[in-house]
């Protein structure tokens, strides 16, 4: 259950990098870089607050990113 409470709380944090990346278009890329990093950082975080593992978190949030980054793109395709 706490491994499905942070994946959505870790596809909440993906959406709204997704909606600031999508207001900051004009940016450089190096601060959409550091962006990223800043929600993964954040991402990583939350999860481990609540999973208490190193390793569980750190595969938990690759999967989530890996996961949302898919679902996004396949989305995006279909509309356009």
């Amino acid at each position: 259950m706490r491994t499905y409470i942070v994946m959505l709380l870790q596809f909440i944090i993906w959406s709204g990098y997704t909606l600031i990346e999508w207001l900051s278009k004009h940016d450089l890329l190096i601060y959409k870089v550091i962006m990223f990093f800043v929600f993964f950082y954040l991402a990583f975080i939350i999860g481990h607050q609540i999973i208490k593992s190193l390793s569980k978190t750190l595969f938990i949030t690759s999967v989530s990113l890996v996961l949302y980054t898919s679902i996004h793109f396949t989305l995006a395709r279909l509309i356009y």
